[in-house]
């Protein structure tokens, strides 16, 4: 099979900073899509890949999985889309599409796995798969979304993986008018979390352990603010939630949330502590409470959750970026120093 190459931006080893590198991607077969990268979320996935701080990251490595540009070139029996329209990419490219899970459009739990964006494998050419940091990416219609065109395309991007990471158990746990919801953390999963739970209909909740986010708790769309941090406001909102969804990566106390739900109510972890979160038995059992994980969603619910933010006119809260300051973005990403989502754009790639 040809090959083009491709101007991308990554790393060669996990104490390397990002640089400018060649990639070759393969040319667009019957099926696919090729697409000119406008826009590219930073997750914080990218940098604990290109730090190979979950280990397994195959070097050189090229991160980004929040895509957002317009397609230059699709294939002879591409039927959905074509050249001009805008369109995404999120976290995957493909799938093994005959097992259990894929049959009931659940491509993301693949029992064989499914093919990631990046650090995977495709199975067209036998080699890793390359992500949004670089200018164009060539990708199986079936797994390439449609963006709703008054939408800011750059604000969109992260909605790709921050956005239908929430959605999903949102959508799932049957979040809606009549519940009330909790999200913990407000940072790129969490603020997203509360703009949509709030389109939804939900009476949001934020818990927070910084005084300093009460303000833009509220500003997001939250109908109240808990400080976790307040003994007092914790005890005093005891048994009231009926989901929480908790989007905390750190190390955390999950059993003070858990003790917020009502009677079957559930918490949904979607951050990814490092090491494993003491769950007792008591904050589970007296109340039959749920604890429970969700990743990103199918490519069925990325779609509908794009339409929803159409619909909403929702979008990530975002600094834009040029692409020569990702290593220095990666830095004050540790620092949570931003609000709430980095955003490459792409054109900074060409100069």
């Amino acid at each position: 099979m040809n090959t083009i190459s491709v101007r991308a931006f990554g790393t060669e080893a996990p104490e390397a900073d990002l640089k400018q590198m060649n990639i070759e991607r393969r040319e667009t077969t019957a099926k696919d899509v090729e697409i000119d990268i406008l826009y590219c979320g930073v997750c914080h996935s990218d940098l604990h890949t290109a730090r190979n701080e979950w280990h397994g990251t195959i070097y050189p490595n090229v991160p980004g999985h929040e895509i957002v540009g317009r397609i230059a070139k699709v294939g002879k029996d591409v039927t959905k889309l074509k050249a001009g329209d805008l369109a995404a990419v999120g976290c995957m490219v493909d799938s093994c599409r005959e097992c259990e899970q894929c049959k009931k459009g659940r491509e993301q739990y693949c029992e064989k796995g499914n093919v990631l964006t990046y650090n995977s494998y495709e199975k067209y050419l036998n080699r890793q798969t390359f992500g949004g940091y670089s200018e164009r990416i060539v990708v199986d219609e079936d797994f390439v979304l449609r963006v709703p065109e008054n939408l800011d395309l750059a604000a969109a991007a992260p909605l790709l993986c921050a956005g239908v990471t929430t959605w999903s158990p949102l959508k799932h746990w049957n979040v809606g008018e009549g519940t009330t919801v909790g999200i913990v953390g407000i940072g790129g999963l969490g603020h997203m979390g509360v703009k949509l739970a709030k389109a939804m209909g939900a009476h949001v909740v934020v818990i927070t352990t910084s005084s300093s986010k009460v303000e833009d708790a509220h500003r997001l769309g939250a109908d109240e603010v808990i400080l976790s941090t307040d003994k007092e406001q914790m005890k005093a909102n005891a048994n009231k939630l009926h989901f929480v969804l908790d989007c905390v990566s750190a190390q955390h106390d999950v059993n003070a949330y858990l003790r917020l739900l009502k009677v079957d109510g559930t918490l949904a972890l979607v951050g990814a502590p490092e090491h494993p979160l003491p769950v007792a038995a008591f904050s589970l059992i007296p109340k039959r409470r749920n604890f429970a994980g969700s990743t990103i969603g199918s490519i069925a619910e990325t779609q509908e959750m794009l339409d929803f933010c159409g619909k909403h006119n929702i979008t990530a809260d975002i600094e834009l970026i040029k692409i020569q300051d990702i290593n220095n973005a990666y830095e004050r990403l540790l620092k949570g120093d931003v609000k709430y989502r980095f955003v490459i754009d792409m054109a900074s790639l060409k100069n």
